[in-house]
């Protein structure tokens, strides 16, 4: 088995309020130095050995479901 991890983030310029409420939030508890605060999701799971091409196959997943491609971004680590 693959193990598979899929980090899934919004685009730059895309509005991120979760991001901002953790900036905020940081910074009212005395971490002043944070900015740019971003949050995203990772997806993890398993792909059996007898995929052919994982990467090809993981990236459908992807473009079809993990990831809203007009608004965000990913990255696909397979170990």
């Amino acid at each position: 088995m693959a193990k598979v991890k899929v980090h899934v983030f919004l685009k730059p310029g895309v509005l991120d309020v979760q991001g901002k409420a953790v900036e905020g939030a940081l910074q009212g508890l005395g971490w002043a130095g944070v900015s740019n605060a971003r949050v995203g999701k990772m997806v993890e799971f398993d792909l059996a050995d007898d995929v052919a091409d994982k990467d090809a196959e993981v990236k459908a997943m992807c473009e079809k479901l993990l990831a809203n491609t007009v608004i965000e971004s990913y990255k696909i680590e397979i170990a």
